[in-house]
């Protein structure tokens, strides 16, 4: 892991069409900008491990009568 120091208003370059900058820092909390494409997808870490985790619980929920459920539903 690359760890730089950025100071308000400071920017740091990802790649050729990557720029994230420093918008504001207030009681701890630093507030970034990202300028990327829109094919890059951009998601707070938080959220893909709620979305892991959610899955991962869905995935245990699965009984043996759904799983018979489908193998019917297969057959036909």
């Amino acid at each position: 892991m690359l760890v730089l120091a950025r100071k308000l208003n400071e920017s740091i370059v990802i790649g050729d069409d990557i720029v994230v900058k420093v918008i504001s820092i207030d009681k701890g909390v630093v507030k970034l900008g990202i300028d990327a494409p829109k094919s890059i997808s951009i998601m707070r870490n938080e959220l893909l491990e709620d979305v892991k985790d959610s899955n991962i619980a869905s995935s245990k929920e699965v009984s043996l009568d759904d799983v018979s459920l489908l193998r019917s539903l297969i057959k036909k």
